[in-house]
């Protein structure tokens, strides 16, 4: 009896196994030595021609054309990293994928995918307890975060600056939005602009957007900023159905141009007569609206999208008004300056300040698209991680010292685990070795040599990562050096590899229409 389409492909046993094993290690691959200060970058051209040149893990995963359902688990893994803490990503892929590699050797070894599965959970219990242990008792304040935001940019493509220097931007725009019960991080916004060295890369304590003044005579800049923000058409109404009208002499031509520029002049008295200097509308404005509201010295922007009238309202604490007879003072928001300024081909409109401001903006500058878009993903994780901190109060050692102190406690506790389970444990304890050995490949040390070092140490000081600075590599304690990372980077790199690697490893069963 035939239950399946003739056009269906069925692998199952050790072949589905062994072909999902072979796909999530092949992605995580990929990654492996775009991890640490000394990783390298990544060029992905799609079909298209464009470019990306990164060593985001996230990034390069999501470019590549991934179709194998066993990877595309292996890219959620790296989605899910960066969505929940926004970096560790490539840490995640990799910790996933050697994950697999152990529990196929233990699945050739006749270890049952349920006794790994199982030995796996267990062991990522015991990584959690090991991460909690190696938390630093240190008050996570402004110091501490700078070291976190330079730790995750170190290694990154940042353009002319150094990760020092804008860590210490980073730790401002996250603390501007430090609230009391959290960190607001969606109110920190990252804008691009390609033109002048990174080094002109500054906060903004506002907002900024892509548009331009709706009149060449309208101020390039208004101080002590009455902002109004609406949703309406400034400009003669049109019906919402075709109709035509029969004028048969000059006086009904005069009247209905009359009728046309009373309307359109109302408009632009309304606006000047309610004591708004700036208007943000997010449909268009007449040509004579315009230029009556210039010659008032009103700056107005048009046709502006609604996520930027949002921000707007946001950071300005405006409210929007829908029809123009409603708009009154009290909807106004303030802002210390607002301005329009030039970039070569682009012009842009700078908010800022304001006593109900709650969004800020780190502008970001590049000589090329390439510099800007890598900059901006290094500051994106810069801002995402110490969000992370901040709000946990949490940081543990980096450069490899947190895994390898898992490692070693996992190691510990499964002595004390009965049947073939230990040897699951085990395996997952071997996994984690990865980062360490993956860091050390990528300055140049031989991966083994450096991991019996980072044992050594570990087992007499209690605490032992490979410090990159310049061209040195030594083993000693990361928080001497500030190579910081959130606890909760380390706890969710572990989750999401877990579940991923021992979700492909119970798949013995693969069908596939055609």
């Amino acid at each position: 009896m035939f239950i399946m389409s003739e056009d269906s492909q069925r692998t199952q046993g050790r072949d589905a196994q062994s072909s999902n094993i072979m796909a999530g290690k092949a992605v995580a691959e990929s990654v492996r030595t775009t991890l640490g200060p000394r990783g390298m970058d990544k060029m992905l051209v799609d079909s298209g021609g464009e470019v990306v040149i990164t060593n985001d893990g996230a990034t390069i995963l999501n470019e590549m054309d991934i179709e194998h359902p066993a990877a595309q688990m292996i890219v959620e893994v790296a989605d899910s990293q960066e969505e929940e803490v926004g970096d560790g990503t490539t840490t995640a892929a990799v910790i996933a994928g050697n994950l697999l590699g152990e529990a196929e050797d233990l699945i050739e070894q006749d270890v049952h995918a349920t006794t790994i599965v199982e030995g796996y959970h267990e062991a990522s219990e015991i990584a959690l307890e090991a991460i909690s242990e190696q938390v630093s008792e240190e008050v996570v304040d402004d110091e501490v975060l700078k070291q976190v935001a330079e730790s995750s940019m170190t290694g990154k493509g940042t353009g002319g600056l150094t990760a020092e220097s804008l860590a210490e931007t980073v730790v401002e725009a996250i603390r501007h939005v430090e609230l009391e019960d959290g960190v607001a991080r969606d109110n920190v916004t990252v804008h691009t602009q390609i033109g002048a060295s990174s080094n002109a890369t500054e906060l903004v304590p506002g907002i900024v957007i892509d548009e331009e003044p709706a009149h060449d005579g309208m101020p390039s800049e208004v101080e002590d900023a009455s902002l109004a923000v609406l949703d309406v058409e400034l400009g003669v109404r049109t019906g919402e159905i075709d109709a035509e009208y029969s004028i048969d002499s000059i006086d009904q031509l005069n009247t209905a141009i009359d009728a046309e520029e009373s309307e359109v002049r109302g408009y632009a008295e309304t606006v000047a007569e309610s004591g708004a200097n700036v208007v943000f509308t997010t449909e268009d404005v007449d040509d004579r609206v315009a230029s009556y509201l210039a010659s008032e010295g009103v700056l107005v922007f048009e046709g502006i999208g609604d996520s930027d009238a949002k921000d707007i309202v946001s950071a300005t604490g405006a409210t929007r008004v829908g029809a123009l007879d409603d708009l009154e003072e009290a909807d106004f928001g303030q802002a210390d300056r607002i301005s329009a300024e030039n970039y070569g081909d682009d012009d842009l409109a700078f908010v800022e300040g304001g006593a109900a401001a709650e969004t800020v903006t780190v502008f970001v500058r590049g000589g090329t698209e390439h510099v800007v878009d890598e900059l901006e993903r290094a500051i994106g994780d810069a801002l995402d991680v110490v969000a992370t901190a901040l709000a946990s109060g949490e940081v543990v050692p980096g450069a490899g010292a947190t895994e390898i102190a898992i490692a070693d406690k996992i190691r510990e506790e499964a002595a004390g685990i009965e049947g073939r389970k230990q040897l699951a444990v085990n395996a997952f304890a071997d996994a984690l070795d990865i980062v360490p050995r993956t860091l050390a490949a990528n300055t140049g040390r031989d991966p083994i040599d450096a991991l019996v070092d980072l044992r050594a140490a570990h087992d007499s000081t209690g605490r032992a990562g490979l410090i990159t600075s310049g061209e040195e590599v030594t083993i000693d304690d990361p928080f001497d050096y500030g190579v910081i990372d959130p606890a909760d980077v380390k706890r969710e790199a572990i989750e999401s590899a877990t579940e991923a690697a021992t979700m492909i490893a119970r798949i013995d069963d693969v069908i596939a229409a055609e």
